[in-house]
């Protein structure tokens, strides 16, 4: 029987992380304004270089958030805990002010500020995780931030669409005019963030603590996992690919399909995803033993990559229609999309006593993730593939989902090689460290 200061205790520790996943997913869905709304535009007509407009657009931001991702490699791995909001204000006026500059300026010089819009933007993941990792409970509060861009890319893109039906806001204010719907709330949020406490001592014997990692550090981690951070890279540049593409071409998806009029169709299929995916990964959080979440999270991310493949297949072969697909197809990979971005290097970490931080983790798969979306976007156009996506993107998940379940197969055996091979859970008492196998 729990004791009094125990029971309060427990009750303390659910209510900060209540109170933590409610905060992060608020902040990261308002950041989701100034990032997706501009792709409900399609920009009909307009075309560069042989190339759509929209799509040239895409590319740009993309090119600007994967910059940012390697450049925070370094940059998110080194970040002090002191005035984080000021940095996340900076950013968000940047990012701002750049859809300001796209509204005013003719095509195609939209181009250059949706490139300055996604170099800030880019770097906002890691700062917001940066708040609530390290602690017993992350697994609920990252799972809750990491379905916010499930949700909020749906309820966003329904806001811009909203906007431009009924308000008659034009295609190049509207990305704009929707940033502006959010920056109370962002303000708000972020001051919830600030408010948050840091990690206790039993959320650090538990999760070791976490630290601004040099360069140097991140030398000896890359040395030390050199092969599962390959495979782990892989699997994670295959999921960015399907995931972004989704995320990116939704609309031209959703016309292609006949469901082009519906403003709410983003959210119809979007907000269940983001429900079973959260409720799936805050699951996790009742798994104790680091090493065991950790096994299991591999498993989860190769049975998300059976749900992409076989739904596509089932739709490509008329087994199921374009509404049942999308959101099985989103389910998929947004199971195994979601644990590299929050849970599986929080629980790498606690496994293998590093002493260092989520951010350079998650940035380095990001990094080469978003490097990929840019390649296959550039191929169909630089080599003129006059596929729909509707056709193009099913056909690419299948052939994805075989590659990502046999990366993340070999991946689980790697790490359980290592951690039989000298790494020990059973010592709550020592330092916090990196242990080379």
């Amino acid at each position: 029987m729990q004791t009094p200061r125990i029971q309060e205790k427990n009750y303390n520790q659910i209510a900060v992380a209540i109170y933590a996943a409610t905060a992060a997913f608020l902040t990261y869905a308002s950041v989701y304004a100034y990032r997706k709304a501009f792709t409900v535009a399609t920009f009909e007509g307009i075309r560069f270089w042989g190339i759509p407009y929209q799509t040239l657009l895409i590319i740009s931001q993309v090119i600007g958030y994967m910059a940012s991702k390697f450049y925070g490699i370094k940059f998110i791995a080194e970040l002090k805990r002191m005035s984080r909001w000021k940095v996340v204000t900076v950013l968000m006026l940047i990012a701002w002010i750049a859809l300001l500059f796209f509204a005013l300026v003719p095509p195609p010089y939209g181009i250059i500020f949706l490139f300055i819009n996604g170099f800030p933007l880019g770097l906002l993941w890691g700062i917001v995780f940066s708040y609530v990792e390290g602690r017993r409970t992350t697994d609920f509060i990252g799972s809750a931030l990491a379905v916010s861009f499930i949700f909020s890319s749906g309820f966003v893109k329904s806001v811009a669409k909203w906007l431009m039906i009924d308000w008659h806001v034009s295609e190049k204010w509207m990305p704009f005019v929707t940033g502006a719907v959010f920056v109370i709330p962002m303000i708000i949020f972020v001051y919830m963030l600030e408010k948050l406490p840091p990690p206790t001592e039993e959320d650090i014997k538990s999760r070791t603590i976490r630290l601004p990692m040099n360069k140097e550090d991140r030398r000896k981690f890359v040395r030390a996992f050199t092969l599962g951070l390959v495979l782990v890279v892989i699997t994670y540049f295959f999921l960015s690919i399907m995931r972004d593409i989704r995320d990116n071409f939704m609309a031209n998806i959703w016309n292609e399909l006949g469901y082009g009029d519906k403003a709410g169709i983003f959210t119809q299929t979007e907000t269940p995803i983001s429900l079973m995916v959260l409720l799936i990964m805050s699951m996790l959080v009742l798994i104790k033993s680091n090493i065991r979440a950790f096994r299991l999270i591999h498993l989860i991310v190769i049975i998300s990559f059976l749900i992409s493949g076989i739904s596509s297949w089932l739709f490509l072969n008329g087994q199921i229609n374009g509404i049942t697909w999308m959101i099985l197809v989103g389910l998929g990979l947004y199971t195994g999309y979601v644990p590299y971005n929050s849970i599986f290097f929080e629980r790498m970490i606690a496994v293998f006593r590093v002493s260092g931080n989520v951010g350079f983790l998650i940035y380095i798969s990001d990094a080469f993730g978003y490097l990929g979306s840019v390649a296959v976007m550039l191929s169909k156009e630089v080599f003129q593939i006059k596929v729909k996506w509707s056709v193009l993107y099913p056909n690419a998940v299948v052939i994805f989902s075989i590659v990502g379940f046999v990366t993340t197969l070999i991946s689980l055996i790697y790490f359980n090689r290592k951690y039989s091979r000298g790494v020990s859970m059973k010592k709550p008492k020592q330092k916090a460290e990196v242990v080379f196998s």
